[in-house]
């Protein structure tokens, strides 16, 4: 028996002991290990749970309704909006603390309906050591349990066990909500969000796998990983991306010759935000 053999059997073995889990899910392979684990240890009382709100781009959704599907676990969404909470719309660096509180909480409001005591996550024990996370303060108030963190089962090993599931989702890069492309300090709205998902669609559409397309306030940032870069260089793809964030309600169009960089417009980090300007290719809104 492996290392990681040992760590799923006892993160298996823990979930077992509850009475029914509700994993909150968003389909990203760190939930749907989870998923996995649950359904493997408590069969139908494991229940995988999606929040449905203006952050969570409707492909996202559609992609954890079939991972659901090809893990056999029961499958129920919750809607809410985080927009209705005024310290969430003000965007400072709490945020994701705000955002994971209240998602959490509509988790819980789905356990007790099920009669289950138990709400699980997908945090890792990779998680905390990666910068600003206060949504992982969120997740230990309201004591969510998180067992891959609980068994010490790092990304890397998060991933093999995926792959040892067959589950699709085992490459997937890492998704965080749309509210995360809006830089800190400026506010969360319905439109930058809905703009935001829209610019994202087309990257998505031209076969990109990695990104982010950063909202400053009227001023599209597209970044996506070294390797393709060439790609978005493209003069096709900058015509197209020209337009379509344009129609989207985008001013300005640029490409971030540093490439995706996770949490870049977060507090952790504004150093790097401040001299990116400097190093960005504009994709001018009107040909000269």
């Amino acid at each position: 028996m492996t290392a990681l053999d040992a760590k799923l059997d006892a993160a298996r073995d823990a979930l077992a002991e509850r009475d029914g889990v509700v994993v909150a899910f968003s389909g990203g392979v760190d939930s749907s290990v989870v998923a996995a684990l649950a359904r493997d240890a408590l069969g139908d009382d494991a229940v995988a749970c999606t929040a449905r709100s203006e952050t969570l781009p409707a492909e996202e959704l559609d992609d954890a309704r079939r991972v659901a599907d090809e893990i056999g676990i029961r499958h129920e969404t919750v809607t809410f909006s985080e927009l209705d909470n005024p310290d969430f719309v003000e965007n400072d660096g709490e945020r994701c603390y705000h955002c994971r509180t209240m998602r959490l909480g509509k988790m819980y409001d789905v356990a007790r309906d099920l009669g289950f005591s138990t709400v699980c996550d997908g945090t890792n024990a990779s998680d905390p050591g990666e910068g600003h996370r206060p949504g992982l303060r969120a997740v230990e108030e309201l004591e969510v349990f998180s067992p891959l963190l609980a068994h010490d089962i790092t990304k890397a090993e998060v991933r093999k066990a995926a792959e040892r599931y067959g589950l699709s989702v085992a490459d997937k890069p890492s998704m965080a909500c749309l509210s995360s492309r809006i830089p800190t300090g400026l506010e969360v709205t319905e439109e930058k969000l809905t703009r935001v998902e829209k610019a994202e669609r087309l990257l998505r559409t031209w076969g990109f796998s990695q990104f982010r397309v950063r909202d400053h306030d009227g001023l599209a940032r597209i970044e996506v990983a070294p390797d393709e870069l060439d790609a978005a260089l493209d003069r096709d793809f900058a015509r197209a991306a020209r337009e379509h964030l344009t129609d989207a309600g985008f001013d300005h169009v640029t490409l971030d010759l540093h490439g995706y960089r996770t949490g870049s417009v977060s507090p952790a980090g504004e150093n790097a935000e401040s001299t990116a300007p400097d190093l960005e290719q504009e994709y001018p809104v009107r040909e000269d």
